[in-house]
């Protein structure tokens, strides 16, 4: 049933058109009857058109808004709202587990028989519906190729999920660390790691608002089906709220990536993502988890896997820093501009690491950097104690 409103809307344009065909009779004479046809065909086809608007109107505005495209983009900028139901179903009722971490469990989930997407349940999310809905839209508008798509959401009671892009190849670690997969060639790991940079480049410096993804680790790197890197959980800190830091520096994995501004309580900057992102370079360079265990050489010194890498590179010796599982099959001259950003980025001082933006220059081969010193802090951390502390250079043990 259409309102009173649009009836009298309507009937408004059909005496209009009454009108204008009576005028049009009068002048038949003097008009040629082709032209007056084609006058009333006009006229009918914009009154089919308005009406046809008006009733296209109606049924958006009284349809169910679950499971379909927003329009209002406060209630999320495009992107889809799903029923809880809805997730549930396509989820198998949360079966399909892909990975868990400080912010929630990741689950797969299947649209139709060959369209899937990854869906977060999070934990420990604050933020009344009016405003996680506000951050959704935040965060959905950010579209780059080096960040995983955010598809749609879930805000019924208190549960709060996310629905994002799949990534079939999984996560970075994943390849790096694990022996059951095959391992990644120089070229897509050089390839990754100029990949990572351009994300958060994007992020720091070519969003409306400054992102600071506070979480870079290889486990937030996920690779698609030609292995081009995509970072997820970016924007995190906007969905989670003031749980956040709780959250981040409690999360199991992370401490090893953290910049020392976390522990000295200084107000954290974009350069904690460049830290991070360091740390993630020595293990593409190395495939060894450098946060995890200590390197060794000559059988009993033992150091910190990212100094010795710092004094292999004063030395010059970068060759016997990449991954023996390459058997050789690198350039060195890019092993050399990586080891060089990798040991800038995670210097003590903030502001003596380069911005995102140097970075992607420097491995794009359009500047250069000169060597860096060895990190003071991660030196001196090293020569007195045999193990990094577990709060700054470790993973929580299982």
């Amino acid at each position: 049933m259409l309102t009173l409103p649009i009836q009298m809307m309507v009937q408004f344009f059909i005496f209009a058109l009454l009108q204008k065909r009576c005028k049009l009779r009068n002048l038949t004479e003097e008009w040629p009857t082709r032209i007056l046809s084609a006058a009333i065909v006009t006229a009918l086809g914009l009154l089919a058109l308005i009406l046809l608007v008006l009733l296209l109107m109606i049924r958006g505005n009284n349809r169910d808004w679950s499971g379909g495209t927003l329009k209002n983009p406060q209630d999320g900028g495009g992107i889809i709202a799903f029923r809880y139901i809805d997730l549930q179903r396509a989820t198998r009722n949360f079966s399909e587990k892909l990975g868990a971490g400080g912010f929630g469990s990741v689950f797969k989930a299947y649209l139709t028989d060959s369209a899937t997407m990854a869906v977060k349940r999070l934990d420990g999310a604050c933020q009344g519906e009016k405003q996680f809905r506000a951050e959704v839209t935040s965060v959905g508008v950010i579209q780059h190729i080096n960040l995983v798509r955010l598809i749609g959401f879930c805000c019924e009671g208190e549960r709060r999920l996310l629905a994002y892009e799949h990534m079939p190849n999984r996560s970075l670690d994943i390849h790096l660390f694990q022996d059951n997969n095959t391992v990644l060639n120089w070229c897509t790991r050089y390839k990754i790691a100029l990949g990572v940079a351009r994300g958060l480049a994007y992020l720091h410096e070519s969003c409306q608002d400054l992102i600071i993804h506070c979480d870079i680790k290889p486990q937030n790197i996920l690779l698609d089906t030609s292995f081009v890197a995509k970072i997820a959980d970016f924007g995190m800190a906007k969905l989670i709220g003031r749980d956040f830091s709780r959250v981040l520096t409690t999360a199991r994995g992370t401490a090893g990536y953290l910049a020392p501004e976390w522990i000295s309580g200084v107000a954290i900057t974009a350069k904690v993502d460049v830290y991070g992102y360091g740390m993630v370079l020595m293990e593409i360079i190395s495939g060894r988890q450098n946060s995890f265990e200590q390197y060794t050489v000559g059988g009993d010194c033992v150091v910190f896997f990212p100094v010795h890498a710092a004094q292999m590179l004063l030395e010059g010796d970068v060759a016997s820093l990449v991954d023996e599982k390459l058997s050789g099959e690198v350039n060195l001259e890019e092993a050399e501009r990586l080891c060089k950003v990798a040991c800038w980025c995670i210097q003590d001082d903030e502001f003596d690491r380069p911005t995102m933006g140097d970075v992607v220059r420097t491995l794009e081969g359009l500047s250069d950097l000169d060597t860096p010193p060895v990190p003071r802090l991660l030196q001196a951390i090293t020569r007195r104690s045999s193990h990094p502390p577990s709060t700054y250079l470790s993973n929580e043990s299982e």
